[in-house]
């Protein structure tokens, strides 16, 4: 009972040494205004690691150097468009979430509506196509089922001829 007594003491005093260490949290930058337009520029480009995520959201050690590339360059009073621009020129037009309509970024804003486009011409033909197989699935007229009739009856006859009646 009393080591259990002296391990429960001994814990609780190292308890309160880590709480009396503990710091209230920093900002994480000294000017407000530099950290949201940190923000606004990282949430509009991609993590080059994650690919699904912007700079902002991402935890990758690419994403946290980026950050710390972007808010040098806020310090340094660059602009917004500067910035992105430097990031571009590095990187590509990849690395933005919303790429610029040229050229080289055609196939990623018309791709959508060209697949739309032939997969709806392919649902179009599959439907004409299946109308028809249909359309001859139609009931015989009276004429189609009376020499329908005449056939099956010519084949039962000559399945009952037996090979001894035969010449």
């Amino acid at each position: 009972m009393r080591h259990f007594f002296l391990k429960t003491m001994l814990g609780a005093l190292l308890l309160l040494a880590v709480f009396a260490h503990a710091e209230e949290a920093r900002p994480l930058a000294e000017d407000p205004a530099a950290e949201r337009r940190l923000v606004e520029i990282s949430s509009e480009l991609r993590c080059l690691v994650c690919q699904n995520e912007t700079i902002a959201a991402s935890n990758a050690d690419l994403a946290q150097d980026l950050r710390a590339q972007i808010r040098a360059m806020i310090q340094e009073g660059k602009s917004n468009a500067d910035i992105t621009d430097y990031m571009v020129a590095r990187y590509g037009d990849f690395i933005r979430y919303r790429p610029p309509f040229k050229g080289i970024t055609l196939l990623l804003w018309l791709g959508p509506f060209f697949f739309f486009l032939v997969g709806g011409i392919g649902l179009r033909v599959y439907l004409v196509r299946r109308n028809r197989v249909l359309a001859a699935d139609a009931p015989l007229s009276a004429e189609d089922e009376r020499r329908a009739d005449a056939l099956i009856a010519g084949e039962t006859e000559a399945a009952a001829e037996t090979p001894e009646s035969l010449p």
